[in-house]
């Protein structure tokens, strides 16, 4: 490779994707240097000391029917660990309050959950393919996922008890959410519903997520600068340049970008990026939720509780019991609503189902009102897969995107993250190990004039 540059690749952003990319790079014998705003490396994924005890403070669950976490987390013999079984249920309906076991309120939202997701494997028949149905998925696509559940002849208690739930996948608002995107969710898990659902919840990391990210970032051996905010890129024929917050200025034969979709203009690009990437950046996703912690007094039995979308929290269940104190995890759709750093305030959102609540003690991180993320996990608004994701993917030049915004397969998740992140590596490969080929010789003698 050519020394003309300070290196080969910069990679922008220290999450799953970036992380990824520079280690498949680095084993492919190119030099890489990794760019972090942040003081730490995991993007929207944080495992810190909170309450007592190491908490995610942005994503969490994993499970073996994501290929791209399971295969890394074989690759490191790091394990999971389940959340507690939850055994009694909770839903609030028409500002009632109803309670019953887990499995009743699962029930009470199985027909609606297996009507909203019936169609995902004629759309989406080999997910990690998931423009492969073609103009046909542009009409499902223009949907949102609250208007396909007012086609279903749902009950108001069902209704409500399902509208949560798919509040709380897209840490959004349901009239935002593209139907498209939970179809693809549920593809992918193989059509079931409840077995998305276990993916999104139930199996967390040991040691967290941090023993992931930094077992990745060991395997790659490459510099990683955290504190080093990047401001414009650049890009030309003969390589890209990285102008930093300081003014400093780096170059490199190509740059990977994994700033979240919400953020995307965060960063000026020269030329800049297509309108169709600038378009969408302008829209961004759907998810502007909030993820809340709460140590509550007493020892509660495990539980589940849904809201609905409207409600300050959607979801909430438990984590952890000892001591006389429950540790349970809890999501909003909009962060507006409630500022869960607020212990009063989360309080009252959680009594909503455990009137008695007593909460001792908050922690949250508000992604939305971050100016690196602005926005939690990735989630599709109506139109976006159709109308974005292709050219979301598409390199310009020497500049590429990564991250789980981008993904073919789970959005949303580390898997997605990981994914794209591989993919990057592929095409920054590919680029600079090119050979332009020699123009064709011809085979006819030369003819003296």
């Amino acid at each position: 490779m050519s020394t003309s540059h300070d290196t080969d690749v910069i990679v922008v952003g220290a999450g799953f994707a970036g992380l990824t990319a520079a280690r498949e790079l680095r084993r492919q014998g190119h030099r890489v240097l990794v760019l972090e705003a942040r003081d730490r490396i995991g993007g929207r994924t944080w495992t810190d000391q909170r309450l007592g005890r190491d908490l995610e403070m942005g994503g969490t669950w994993v499970h073996w029917i994501q290929p791209h976490t399971w295969a890394e987390l074989s690759r490191y013999g790091i394990g999971v660990t389940p959340s507690p079984t939850p055994v009694t249920g909770y839903w609030l309906s028409g500002g009632t309050l109803h309670s019953g076991t887990a499995d009743d309120l699962l029930g009470l939202i199985d027909r609606g959950m297996t009507g909203s997701t019936e169609e995902c494997l004629t759309h989406f028949p080999q997910p990690y393919r998931p423009l492969l149905a073609g103009d046909r998925l542009a009409e499902v696509d223009g949907l949102t996922i609250r208007q396909k559940l007012e086609e279903l002849d749902l009950t108001p208690e069902e209704f409500d008890a399902v509208e949560g739930m798919w509040a709380t996948n897209f840490s959004g608002r349901t009239e935002d959410g593209g139907y498209a995107q939970g179809l693809r969710w549920c593809a992918l898990a193989g059509g079931s519903w409840q077995l998305m659902f276990e993916a999104c919840a139930t199996y967390k990391i040991v040691g967290g997520t941090r023993g992931l990210i930094e077992a990745i970032a060991a395997d790659a051996g490459v510099e990683i600068r955290t504190g080093t905010r990047v401001a414009s890129v650049t890009r030309d024929d003969g390589g890209a340049g990285v102008t930093l917050a300081d003014g400093s200025t780096l170059t490199a034969a190509a740059v990977v970008v994994t700033l979240p979709l919400n953020v995307l203009d965060s960063v000026s690009f020269d030329p800049p990026l297509s309108e169709g990437k600038r378009r969408a950046a302008h829209q961004g996703q759907a998810s502007q939720g909030v993820k809340v912690w709460a140590r509550l007094r007493g020892e509660h039995e495990p539980f589940v509780a849904l809201a609905p979308g409207s409600a300050p929290l959607t979801l909430c269940q438990v984590e952890h019991v000892a001591d006389g104190e429950t540790l349970v995890v809890a999501f909003g759709s909009v962060s507006e609503r409630l500022d869960g750093t607020d212990p009063a305030a989360v309080q009252e959102a959680l009594r909503t189902w455990l009137p008695d609540a007593e909460v001792l003690e908050v922690a949250s991180h508000d992604w939305v009102a971050d100016d690196l993320s602005g926005e939690t996990w990735p989630m599709q608004r109506a139109g976006q897969l159709t109308g974005s994701l292709a050219e979301l993917q598409r390199p310009e030049g020497r500049v590429f995107l990564a991250g789980s915004d981008y993904a073919d397969g789970w959005a949303g998740f580390i898997d997605g993250a990981i994914e794209s992140g591989m993919r990057a590596g592929r095409e920054v490969h590919a680029l600079l190990t090119a050979v332009e080929e020699l123009p064709a010789t011809g085979t006819s003698a030369l003819v003296p004039s």
